[in-house]
């Protein structure tokens, strides 16, 4: 049963931060769908956001869940602080690939972190089993946020989102960041200024997107991700066999291998 209300307390929560991000984003699609905001506007997509956060609270609260309660609340404090970092940053683009890791360890990877430290803890494992099982879900998370990236460059995608989105919302990439540190500095400040002021030409976002492609960005966050699905894949192999570890196993080759 606690296993069952850790992850009601994880959807609850991950539900919750997905309808308050399009609002921060201002974005008008999740998941090929309308967003709560685009339908029904942003006052109604936040009290709906903020309705499900109490869900959690009470659900937990109810159920004398506290230490699954805390877990879950250090992840929406962690991706509250992720968010306003990359919204400080987006300012003057100047993120670099130590601040990008910052951002998406905060936003991405603490997310998944904590839906198997709470599987491990509602499963009664040892604190030590739990810790492997947090360093796993942060190099998950990691590659998990680095295929977003991917995607949003790639000229073909299946995830719902228009290509060339994060341009046009002026959030730094991996993809990105590593063609703007190979490039000349004339280069580089032609491709800023884009972002900074022609972001809402799509003609100029996708000046922005072939120069990522031919500058080598695509093939550097690829390396990127697969380090860090491999080093996920040596934190289980410390786990003996089983169904629960063939599963995750299972979760790192599709997150490597998504198209949405």
């Amino acid at each position: 049963e606690s296993t069952f209300i850790g992850a009601s307390l994880i959807e609850l929560m991950h539900t919750a931060t997905l309808v308050h991000d399009d609002v921060v984003d201002d974005a008008d699609m999740r998941r090929g769908f309308f967003s709560i905001n685009a339908l029904w506007k942003n006052k109604i997509a936040v009290l709906i956001g903020d309705y499900m956060l109490s869900r959690v609270l009470l659900l937990a609260v109810d159920t004398k869940e506290y230490d699954l309660l805390g877990e879950v609340s250090k992840a929406v404090k962690s991706m509250s602080e992720g968010e306003l970092l990359q919204i400080e940053k987006a300012r003057k683009l100047d993120i670099t690939e130590e601040v990008y890791y910052e951002v998406i360890q905060q936003k991405t990877a603490v997310l998944i972190e904590t839906c198997c430290v709470v599987g491990a803890q509602s499963a009664g494992a040892s604190v030590v089993d739990q810790e492997k099982l947090r360093r796993f879900g942060k190099e998950l998370g990691l590659a998990f946020q680095i295929k977003d990236d991917l995607f949003d460059l790639e000229k073909v995608n299946f995830t719902g989102k228009p290509t060339g989105i994060d341009i046009k919302e002026q959030k730094m990439t991996l993809p990105l960041i590593n063609a703007l540190s190979t490039a000349n500095a004339a280069k580089r400040k032609e491709i800023i200024r884009i972002i900074k002021k022609h972001n809402d030409r799509p003609k100029k976002v996708q000046e922005v997107v072939d120069f990522v492609n031919q500058s080598g960005g695509l093939e550097y966050a690829r390396s990127k991700m697969e380090m860090h699905l491999e080093n996920a894949r040596e934190l289980l192999s410390e786990f003996p066999s089983s169904v629960e570890r063939s599963a995750l196993e299972e979760l790192i080759s599709y997150t490597g291998k998504r198209k949405k």
